[in-house]
């Protein structure tokens, strides 16, 4: 589990194409300094696991279902990726419960920015918009965020970004067209599904 407070951003060395997979290497001495063989870490929202690491890079395997699935097919070397470690029972939940299981790709649509904040307006899968409620919580890229508006008739969501979010994540440097990596709130899931097997009981 992750709390979505990013520790790091890093950037990918180099990444490796397998049949069924492909490896990735992450260039981050802040997290490659804390990380042990098999342990979980957070890349852009997606839970992966450490296959190999030193004391300045670790690498992680991305089976096909994930590049499918996720943003993370569309990286390239040189590219910016939000890093967090799995949470340790001791730690403060400072963010939101995130499982690192991405449920879709959303797409910027739109970003305006001020001297305090900046509006970023993404599309998500039409799916996913009943999952999303103003106010509520959401994880994009692995970063906990506020819904602030929706668009239900576009498929379509606000966020507001404050400069604290920008200088600790790569969310400053996606640009109109960019993919991102969405899970919604679990809660609404098990909600979901708590009615419809109670409805196919009566």
């Amino acid at each position: 589990m992750f709390t979505g407070l990013i520790q790091a951003v890093g950037q990918v060395s180099a990444i490796t194409h397998q049949e069924s997979s492909a490896r990735l290497e992450i260039t981050s001495p802040e997290i490659a300094s804390q990380i042990a063989q098999g342990d979980s870490v957070s890349v852009n929202g997606a839970c992966l696991t450490v296959v190999t690491f030193d004391s300045s890079k670790f690498s992680v395997d991305v089976m096909v279902q994930t590049l499918k699935l996720t943003s993370t097919g569309s990286l390239e070397v040189g590219s910016a990726v939000n890093l967090e470690l799995a949470t340790r029972t001791s730690d403060r939940l400072g963010g939101h419960i995130v499982q690192g299981h991405v449920d879709g790709v959303a797409k910027v649509v739109s970003i305006s920015a001020d001297s305090q904040w900046t509006r970023m307006d993404l599309s998500l899968p039409k799916d996913l918009m009943k999952y999303v409620v103003a106010q509520g919580s959401i994880c994009l890229e692995g970063v906990p965020l506020t819904v602030g508006e929706l668009n239900d008739a576009a498929n379509q969501i606000s966020v507001w970004l404050i400069p604290e979010t920008l200088a600790k994540t790569n969310l400053s440097k996606k640009s109109l067209g960019d993919q991102v990596n969405v899970e919604v709130d679990v809660l609404a899931k098990y909600v979901e599904r708590l009615i419809a097997r109670g409805q196919e009981e009566i």
